[in-house]
């Protein structure tokens, strides 16, 4: 096809949209079959295609089978749909979504208003674990999110420096960016400076809410009636989010602020275990040994002569 045969294109043709202003880099199968899948840092998890169609009009893409990477959408202007599980979902201005590895899925947009979109398509050997994340599976469905200015920037970083080639130190960067670009999208709300008042789910309140009382006593059932859950209820999605039980996980924060009492003040051992909430000094430092891997007094001991050693 002649480029004045692509200039005249319009819509999309085999999944690909031609329009006026878009802009589009797949990275050659050789190129990640020589520089990436290969290589340590960059195989599991890496750019496959990356790209940016503003005003879309006729833009529509149906697979079946879906693709062996995922994608991530983030729609700034207009309005769009995607369709996958059986699902279909509409999408408008600051919304984005993630469409799962090997999933049939389709996706256009708007007729009335057609979207402008960025867009990454990113695979690897840790994508189904990627995508097992609870973090990742809730934004299967769109999501509104904050922007706070930074994510057009890395997105164009990323987008300038594979148009510069396909170096090892560039594809590095660009993949390198990848995860920080992601993680702006599904960790969003961690980009802000985050309070109760926000809309965020329980484990996160709850989270917050321990900071809030670090220094005081709390237990599970004080923990449930703060969020309105079952014991168990809040017990399983505390588990599910964090790895951890919500007084387990509790423990382990203030563990994090006795180390820091121990790195920066000359505190007593017993003063600090009376600080943060724990009556029995010894108990206090068989809680901080199964947390923490050493005695308070070994590693205040350790972390002292760390900084007397020479950089």
């Amino acid at each position: 096809m002649t480029e004045k045969e692509i200039e005249n294109k319009k819509g999309s043709h085999k999944n690909i949209w031609y329009g006026i202003g878009r802009h589009r880099i797949e990275i050659p199968k050789t190129v990640l079959k020589a520089q990436v899948q290969n290589n340590n840092l960059m195989k599991h998890l890496h750019i496959r295609s990356i790209g940016y169609y503003p005003k879309a009009q006729d833009h529509y893409t149906y697979r079946k089978k879906g693709l062996p990477e995922s994608f991530i959408f983030y729609c700034v202007d207009g309005h769009g749909w995607f369709q996958v599980k059986g699902k279909r979902y509409e999408v408008g201005p600051n919304e984005f979504f993630i469409l799962p590895h090997n999933t049939e899925h389709a996706y256009g947009s708007s007729e009335d208003s057609p979207w402008s979109i960025y867009w990454i398509h990113f695979g690897g050997e840790s994508l189904q674990e990627f995508n097992d994340m609870l973090t990742v599976q809730k934004h299967f469905e769109p999501m509104y999110i904050k922007n706070n200015g930074d994510i057009i920037p890395l997105f164009n970083k990323i987008y300038k420096t594979l148009e510069l080639g396909y170096s090892l130190d560039n594809l590095h960067f660009a993949n390198m960016c990848l995860v920080q670009f992601i993680n702006l999208f599904i960790y969003n709300t961690r980009h802000y400076e985050a309070s109760m008042t926000d809309k965020s789910d329980c484990v996160d309140n709850a989270i917050l809410y321990m900071q809030e009382r670090i220094n005081d006593k709390i237990s599970l059932d004080e923990l449930v009636k703060q969020f309105n859950y079952s014991v168990s209820r809040f017990s399983n999605l505390f588990k599910q989010k964090t790895g951890y039980a919500p007084i387990d996980y509790f423990v382990q924060l203030k563990m994090q602020k006795a180390c820091q009492q121990l790195d920066f003040t000359n505190r007593s051992v017993k003063d600090i275990a009376f600080s943060i909430g724990f009556d029995d000094p010894y108990y206090f430092s068989r809680r901080f040994r199964a947390v923490i891997g050493m005695s308070p007094k070994k590693y205040r001991l350790l972390n002292n002569d760390q900084r007397k050693s020479p950089a």
